[in-house]
């Protein structure tokens, strides 16, 4: 890192995966200087949608090459408090000290001249290409790095205050399409149940039906035992009158 090389790729994604997994980046998140490559970002899109929190959008501070240069290599750290000084834009009043808190200002050891070559060789090399990979996702928003702090950060705030004005209207999106899928599931689920009342009923019914044709039956072999009886019995009483004429 101090040679200006980048940090690997598993190590950074680890990192944020495992930030990632507290609950208090449930409401949103911000990733500053990652993805660095391609690679890296493809790798973020993959493990934001596993943890379904894909990005809203990439944010671009676009900064000309000098200015650049001069804000990292007069930039000044205070090792007490870490309020950040630059001593070509924003000066400290106290010389090599810092006005909040009186404690010593640092020099980075990575913002020399030949370390912040590498880095911007590497960000020609590796970075600039994405953003033509955000553009096509059609999630790159362009600021303008150069004026003042406070202009620029109005800007930046602008660009979030639209991302979550926009970001209700996809959540209300998703629950609506999240809503109508579970009412098609519950249907689909629903179907099985009233065919099986269905051929419950149907079974019921043709059990009725069985029960009736048995009374019927039942009935029809009582009548025909009466006849029956009947008859023999009309019979014996003929036999009997013949019996005593004779």
């Amino acid at each position: 890192m101090e040679a200006g090389q980048l940090v690997p790729d598993h190590i950074v994604l680890g990192m944020i995966e495992e930030r990632l997994s507290h609950k208090d980046v449930r409401k949103g998140f911000i990733l500053d200087g990652f993805p660095r490559n391609i690679p890296q970002a493809q790798a973020l899109d993959e493990l934001l949608d596993k943890v379904h929190q894909p990005l809203d959008a990439t944010i671009l501070i676009d900064v000309d090459l000098d200015v650049l240069i001069q804000r990292i290599t007069g930039r000044r750290t205070c090792l007490s408090c870490g309020q950040v000084y630059n001593i070509y834009t924003s000066p400290s009043r106290l010389d090599d000290r810092c006005d909040k808190c009186g404690g010593d200002l640092h020099h980075r050891m990575d913002d020399n001249e030949e370390t912040i070559g590498n880095r911007l060789r590497i960000y020609e090399a590796q970075t600039t290409p994405l953003i033509n990979y955000y553009r096509q996702q059609g999630k790159l928003k362009n600021i303008q790095g150069v004026g003042e702090i406070d202009d620029i950060f109005t800007k930046l705030i602008t660009v979030l205050d639209r991302l979550t004005n926009i970001k209700p209207e996809k959540q209300r999106e998703e629950s609506t399409k999240m809503s109508t899928a579970k009412k098609k599931t519950a249907t689909k689920k629903a179907a099985p149940k009233k065919k099986a009342a269905a051929t419950k009923k149907k079974a019921v019914a043709t059990k009725k039906k069985a029960a009736v044709t048995k009374k019927k039956a039942a009935a029809k072999k009582k009548t025909a035992t009466k006849k029956k009886a009947a008859v023999k019995k009309k019979t014996a009483t003929k036999k009997k009158a013949a019996a005593k004429k004779k």
